[in-house]
C-alpha cells in the first residue's frame, strides 16, 4: 500500500497525533536520567512503550540520537524497529537535501527495506532546488514511503528564504505548486507531504496540494486546534499535528505518557471534521 493511503487510513484508525521523540538533554534530567547512551536508551525506548502502540505516528528527531555517535544510532535503530512493530508509522525527522548521488544516497539510508534506519517517511529540505530531492522522492515511491518536504516553518529565520518572492510567486508558494504536481490524482492522499508549522499565522498560500502536511508546533510551542483550523481550513482533515513536549514532559511513567498521548490525541480529533 502507498504510503499516503497508509498514513490516511492510520489517522482515521489512531488518530491525527504525531508524537515526536526527542530526547533534548533538558528533558533527560528531568526524567532524572543522565545525558549518555543508557539515559538516551531509557528515555527513548519507555516513550516508544508508551505511545507507538496508541498514536499514528512518531517521529524521533535524528540529531539527538546522531550526538551520541555509533551507540545513539544503534539506539535510533531500535526505536524505529520497535515503534514499527507496535504499529505506528515512523516518520524520521533528518531534514536532508542535497544534489545527485549524494542525495540518492540519503534516500537509500532512510528510506530502503535493506538499511537498518528505514522508516516509512522522512523530512527533507528542497532549498537547493526543488529537483535536488527528486532521488528522495523516487525512492519513497519505489519502496512504498513518504516525503514531508519543508515549506513554510515557524522559525523566524525561514522568512528570508521561504518568504522570497520568485517569477512564480514565493519560494514557499513554489514549493507548494510542486507538490501538487507529484500528487496529482493520488487517492486518498499522496505520498508527498510539507512541514507547515501550527504557529505561522495566517497565510495566503494555496495549501491544497492534495498531500499530508507536517504541523510542528502544536501544544507546548503555542499552536493551538483552532490555529490549525483557521491557516488550514478545509485542508486541515490532512493535517499531522506534531507534539513532542507536551507528551514527553509527562514521563517518566509509562502510564502518564500514554494518557497525555490520548489527551493530545482526542484534542486534535475535531480536525477531521474541518
Amino acid at each position: 500500500m502507498r504510503f499516503g493511503a497508509r498514513l490516511h487510513d492510520a489517522m482515521a484508525k489512531r488518530g491525527r497525533l504525531c508524537v515526536g521523540i526527542d530526547p533534548h538533554a533538558s528533558l533527560l534530567r528531568e526524567w532524572g536520567l543522565d545525558d549518555d547512551v543508557a539515559g538516551l536508551e531509557r528515555f527513548a525506548l519507555t516513550v516508544v512503550e508508551a505511545v507507538a502502540p496508541e498514536v499514528s505516528v512518531v517521529k524521533p528527531q535524528s540529531a539527538f540520537y546522531e550526538r551520541f555517535g555509533a551507540r545513539g544510532v544503534a539506539v535510533l535503530e531500535r526505536v524505529i524497529a520497535e515503534s514499527r512493530a507496535a504499529g505506528a508509522l515512523v516518520l524520521l525527522d533528518v531534514k536532508r537535501g542535497d544534489i545527485g548521488s549524494t542525495s540518492q544516497a540519503y534516500a537509500n539510508a532512510y528510506l530502503d527495506p535493506a538499511s537498518p534506519l528505514a522508516s516509512d517517511a522522512i523530512t527533507v529540505s528542497p532549498f537547493l532546488g526543488f529537483g535536488s530531492i527528486e532521488p528522495m522522492i523516487a525512492t519513497a515511491r519505489r519502496h512504498d514511503a513518504g516525503v514531508f518536504v519543508l515549506a513554510l516553518t515557524s522559525n523566524k529565520e525561514g522568512r528570508e528564504v521561504q518568504h522570497a518572492r520568485t517569477d512564480d510567486g514565493t519560494v514557499a508558494g513554489v514549493i507548494l505548486a510542486h507538490l501538487a504536481r507529484v500528487n496529482a490524482d493520488a487517492q486518498p492522499l499522496g505520498d508527498v507531504g510539507a512541514v507547515i508549522g501550527a504557529t505561522i499565522g495566517a497565510s495566503e498560500e494555496d495549501f491544497d496540494f492534495n498531500g499530508p502536511v507536517l504541523a510542528p508546533g502544536y501544544g507546548a510551542q503555542g499552536g493551538t486546534v483552532e490555529d490549525l483550523k483557521r491557516i488550514f481550513g478545509p485542508m486541515a482533515p490532512h493535517v499531522l499535528p506534531s507534539s513532542s513536549r507536551s507528551v514527553l514532559s509527562a514521563g517518566p511513567d509509562v502510564v502518564s505518557l500514554r494518557d497525555a498521548a490520548r489527551r493530545c490525541n482526542d484534542d486534535v480529533a475535531s480536525l477531521g471534521d474541518a
